[in-house]
């Protein structure tokens, strides 16, 4: 009965977050060198189990592809590794001796963390070893579609951790694919932050829980190519970025932006390189199989190629299609093009000037993906500031494929599978998740004393004449 599991999943829920707590104690006693040698190992052994996480998401979930699932379970564990490295996080983090200041980490405690289903392994080490680093125990609340192959991700980093000294209990994993135990595992007392990566009902499910939450916004990033840029780089950039795991990263292009002068040129690169333009006829079929009635996307379209979604659709497309692009000019609910597409499909703005760029670009962030990705490909430095200066986003990317750059990749940015959408996309951060955001800093401030003004002598004789003309004064 659905009663009965709502209950169990329910008892689970807070059996595994009170074991969470206790095991967080042991944690927290631990010290840099220690806690750095578990997370040290979890890649290890994450990393070596890859193409078997890889192959058991695709089976699974029927997202993406394995080669793609292999290079995101690598870069879950041996690229976050390396950014960890030698990265201070509990004890002394930093003295100021002029202030008399000290800055100490400290662990949040039990974090509850939501693994969607389009990146259900990667996720699962990823957020354990950021947890893991910064001294905090982690209980993972799997996507009912794809908890074979989280539990199993969430099972592998448990017994890596353990090996490698954590107290049992440290890494977890619901087994009940309720909702109810999901709510359970968030407003359970010893949870102290949770860390929601899904839809949008779930992370205001997480920001509703009464606990502090980083939840992720939507992705929707427009993708503009500027006069100044290479077309041919740009288009392989967002061709790599569009067809990574078949287009399930969030932080991947929605849509391509050009001034008209250069619409010619970019639809013949792009049917070069693979990009197939539909017309009308097409792009309505398409529209109609991406998003259901309600205005949710339609979850049979996720990650599948775009040859597979042209024959969902009922038309052919030639050999060699790899993605799919749709002429759009608005923004908004009534227009499907303008939204996040979590499969290998594009939207195609071409505008008078690049004064309406900017303005397209913000109108389609503001109706989706404020705070989160934008992507320009261009060479001249003064518009690229200019629009970075506009453009409501935590993550500016220049020629790069977003999909990449976003989470760090093929930037400079921390290498993450969470990325903040900040204040404007209604998330507590705009940073790409790291082990300093899961720590709260202790700061240990000594008393510092004013100095004193300094004494003026007085001679004896100037106190004599002071006094005798008070004295006149008062007679």
């Amino acid at each position: 009965m659905e009663f009965d599991k709502d209950l169990t999943a329910r008892q689970e829920a807070r059996a595994l977050a009170k074991a969470a707590e206790q095991a967080q104690l042991g944690l927290a006693a631990m010290c840099q060198e220690q806690l750095d040698n578990i997370v040290e190992a979890v890649a290890k052994a994450f990393a070596k189990e890859a193409p078997v996480l890889a192959e058991m998401a695709v089976s699974e979930t029927g997202f993406g592809n394995v080669e793609d699932k292999i290079t995101k379970n690598l870069f879950a564990s041996e690229r976050v590794a390396q950014a960890v490295r030698g990265m201070k996080t509990v004890g002394l983090l930093r003295e100021v001796p002029d202030q008399r200041l000290w800055e100490i980490g400290v662990p949040v405690g039990v974090i509850a963390a939501i693994v969607p289903s389009t990146n259900p392994t990667s996720t699962v080490c990823y957020k354990a070893m950021t947890a893991l680093k910064s001294g905090n125990a982690i209980v993972f609340s799997p996507h009912p579609k794809a908890i074979v192959c989280t539990r199993k991700a969430a099972q592998i980093v448990a017994e890596a951790a353990e090996r490698a000294g954590a107290p049992k209990g440290s890494v977890a994993c619901l087994s009940i694919p309720a909702m109810a135990g999901c709510q359970e595992l968030m407003g359970a007392e010893p949870v102290r932050l949770i860390l929601a990566t899904g839809g949008p009902g779930m992370v205001k499910a997480a920001y509703s829980s009464g606990k502090p939450a980083i939840g992720v916004g939507a992705g929707n990033g427009p993708a503009y190519i500027h006069h100044s840029a290479d077309i041919s780089q740009a288009m392989q950039c967002i061709l790599r970025s569009k067809t990574f795991d078949n287009g399930t990263v969030c932080a991947s292009e929605q849509s391509i932006i050009v001034e008209k002068a250069l619409e010619e040129q970019v639809r013949a690169e792009g049917q070069r390189q693979g990009f197939y333009f539909m017309n009308a006829q097409e792009a309505g079929q398409l529209a109609k199989l991406l998003f259901r009635p309600t205005g949710a996307l339609n979850p049979e379209i996720v990650g599948k190629s775009a040859p597979r979604l042209a024959e969902l659709a009922g038309f052919p497309v030639p050999h060699g299609t790899k993605v799919l692009v749709a002429r759009e000019q608005e923004a908004g609910p009534t227009r499907p093009y303008s939204m996040e597409k979590l499969c290998p499909v594009l939207a195609f703005f071409v505008m008078d000037s690049e004064e309406a760029v900017l303005a397209k670009s913000i109108e389609v962030l503001r109706h989706e993906g404020s705070g989160h990705t934008f992507a320009m490909h261009a060479a001249d430095e003064n518009v690229i500031r200019r629009f970075a200066e506009k453009i409501p986003v935590s993550r500016f990317l220049v020629n790069t494929p977003a999909a990449l750059g976003g989470i760090g990749a093929t930037t400079g940015l921390f290498p993450a599978l969470t990325l903040g959408c900040g204040a404007v996309g209604g998330s507590s951060s705009s940073n790409n998740i790291s082990p300093l955001d899961l720590i709260n800093i202790r700061r240990v401030a000594w008393g510092v004393e004013e100095k004193q003004a300094p004494k003026v002598a007085v001679s004896s004789d100037l106190v004599e004449l002071l006094t005798e003309k008070i004295l006149e004064r008062l007679r």
